[in-house]
């Protein structure tokens, strides 16, 4: 992950232009995951854990990362429309895999954990508890590796996300928007290859910032991003297509944001 932002402001006003794409877009990927959650139940009722956490994202290869409230998914999805819109970008959202982490559990509870004393009509509480260990687990870990795979993270912030108890305190009610935070205070931070090669060309040395690893969800380290900003980046990025210039639209966003200083790129 290069970098990360806070976006506050996201309304449906805002992106009402894009909820029916958004909605395919969704479906896309939620379909997907749900098929590859269903090769990993084996015949004799095993699950291989290990092959689930290598390959719950095999052919999900995306540029953003969007954490966000379940409150917030139609919202969401109509964001990442808007990126693939407007800057031929894909967005992966997080509820597509955390969506079907109880489907998944469901499954191994039906066939690990039902009680034989009453012929399993109720679930054993001990079993449920170590099979909702595993599933969480391999759930943290895949959300963790398609947070390192993809170039940035953006928070889409909401009253649903984050609750402001006074002007410096941020609190989430939601373990998975907690665990992805903190997650990405510590993740390696990896400058994209085309940054390398225009390092070599223009000399540019990326600003290092240092992160203050705190706890209660902090969005400190995450760079503030608002619908002024995203009109601002569709403007600059349409301009620069304009003139003759093929920019990834990535860049154009950091430029924007003062994220890099070297001048318009060629995209490869």
């Amino acid at each position: 992950m290069f970098a990360g932002f806070n976006l506050q402001g996201l309304d449906d006003k805002f992106l009402s232009h894009y909820k029916g794409a958004g909605e395919a877009a969704f479906n896309s990927q939620k379909n997907h995951i749900q098929k590859e959650l269903d090769r990993f139940v084996l015949d004799d009722g095993s699950l291989d854990g290990s092959a689930l956490q290598d390959d719950w994202f095999p052919d999900v290869n995306a540029d953003i990362f969007l954490s966000h409230s379940h409150a917030d998914q139609k919202l969401t999805m109509a964001f990442a429309a808007m990126l693939e819109g407007e800057f031929g970008l894909k967005a992966f959202i997080d509820s597509c895999v955390w969506g079907y982490a109880d489907d998944l559990l469901k499954k191994i509870d039906d066939e690990y954990c039902k009680n034989k004393t009453n012929s399993g009509a109720t679930y054993n509480y001990n079993l449920r508890n170590y099979s909702t260990s595993h599933v969480h687990m391999m759930l943290s870990s895949a959300l963790t590796k398609m947070m390192d795979k993809t170039e940035c993270l953006i928070f889409v912030n909401t009253p649903n996300s984050i609750t402001t108890r006074d002007t410096v305190e941020n609190k989430t009610k939601s373990p998975w928007i907690y665990s992805e935070i903190a997650t990405s205070h510590v993740l390696r931070k990896k400058n994209p290859e085309r940054h390398e090669e225009l390092e070599k060309s223009w000399k540019f040395e990326a600003a290092q910032k240092n992160l203050d690893i705190v706890y209660n969800a902090n969005l400190d380290h995450l760079t503030p991003l608002s619908t002024e900003d995203l009109s601002l980046w569709c403007y600059q990025f349409k301009g620069e297509r304009v003139v003759g210039a093929l920019p990834h639209a990535l860049d154009v966003l950091y430029r924007t944001k003062k994220l890099v200083q070297f001048p318009t790129s060629v995209r490869g």
